[in-house]
């Protein structure tokens, strides 16, 4: 049996530094026990996102070499039950290290839970917020912007750093232009930023940064 692996990072710090990686790789390296893994894919992505270039990339992978994609937990893929199921029927099985005896009804269920406490942190969330501005505490600022959006252009350069192996792979089978790639990248079921098909403007950008 051969195996794709798949490992998730929250922040591009953890995916430059490998923190929280070594105990993914342990425990998917245990499970394989020296079977051939064709594929590595590690995203670095929250979470709440459906659309994982490297997930799309080790799904295509599995797909090809007839593998077994193999992830360390069952929450590195996500905690939305859609995805999970959208995911089910794609035709590639996988299985998480830390409960290979799921079937498909155990993993819905699962994904429910998980789901189910992510909304229930937002709404705690929302009404602590809620309650703070009732007691006149002043909520935002100057200061809060510069944190949202130095934490937005950490997970914009994330997300540039999961798309250039897929820009990689598509110049290496012989597509050169901007508009080919940009073509491809959407073919493949890798999305932009806000969801949407790719440019070659956006491809450029991509490319560009990378430099």
């Amino acid at each position: 049996m051969r195996f794709v692996s798949y490992f998730r990072v929250s922040t591009q710090k953890q995916g430059a530094s490998g923190l929280g990686l070594d105990a993914q790789r342990a425990a998917v390296a245990a499970h394989v026990r020296g079977a051939e893994i064709v594929g590595e894919f590690t995203e670095i992505e929250s979470g709440k996102r459906n659309d994982r270039p490297q997930l799309a990339a080790a799904l295509a992978c599995a797909k090809k070499h007839k593998a077994v994609l193999v992830i360390a937990k069952l929450d590195r893929l996500a905690r939305n039950v859609s995805f999970i199921a959208s995911m089910m029927d794609g035709g590639v099985e996988f299985v998480a290290c830390d409960f290979p005896q799921a079937n498909r009804l155990t993993l819905h269920i699962l994904a429910a839970v998980a789901e189910h406490e992510a909304s229930m942190i937002s709404a705690r969330t929302k009404a602590a917020l809620a309650e703070a501005k009732k007691r006149g505490k002043r909520i935002g600022g100057g200061e809060h912007h510069g944190v949202a959006r130095a934490a937005y252009s950490e997970q914009a350069e994330a997300r540039k750093a999961n798309v250039r192996p897929a820009i990689a792979e598509i110049r290496d089978a012989g597509i050169s232009t901007l508009d080919g790639i940009a073509k491809a990248l959407t073919a493949r079921g890798i999305k932009t930023a806000r969801g949407g098909a790719w440019s070659a403007t956006q491809v450029s950008r991509v490319m560009a940064s990378a430099g």
